[in-house]
């Protein structure tokens, strides 16, 4: 049941192949590469290189408990990899952001305020991306 409209230029989000984009209120994708130090004894100043990749993608999504929806979607997720896929269209531009064997540590069960849509924060992080 869509109960959001979609964010700009995001057109569909899969999590493990179910899309939620309807569900979706924000989402962040970052790529991070980590920072090593190549600082030598004839430096003056230190010096850095990338590391490995850390990729992250945060995303809030209303929380819903029916059967297809947020919980049941994400619930089993937790603690084991998984695939989230971003489709994001800008005019005639269309990229699609893949973000593979991605780790969820943790999910909110329930996250409400009296009068307000329950939401539920998650991080997916690691991985392997690509943009197509």
């Amino acid at each position: 049941m869509a109960t959001s409209t979609y964010l700009s230029g995001i057109t569909t989000l899969t999590v493990n192949a179910v899309d939620v984009a309807d569900q979706c209120t924000m989402l962040s994708v970052t790529e991070l590469r980590e920072t090593l130090d190549q600082t030598t004894l004839t430096n003056s100043s230190r010096r850095f290189r990338g590391g490995l990749y850390n990729n992250e993608i945060t995303m809030t999504l209303l929380q819903s408990y029916v059967a297809g929806e947020t919980f049941a979607t994400i619930q089993p997720l937790v603690g084991v990899t998984t695939t989230v896929v971003a489709t994001v269209t800008d005019g005639a531009v269309t990229k699609v952001i893949t973000l593979a064997n991605c780790y969820l540590e943790s999910m909110p069960l329930i996250n409400a305020n009296l009068g307000e849509l329950s939401t539920v924060d998650l991080t997916f992080v690691g991985g392997d991306l690509s943009i197509a």
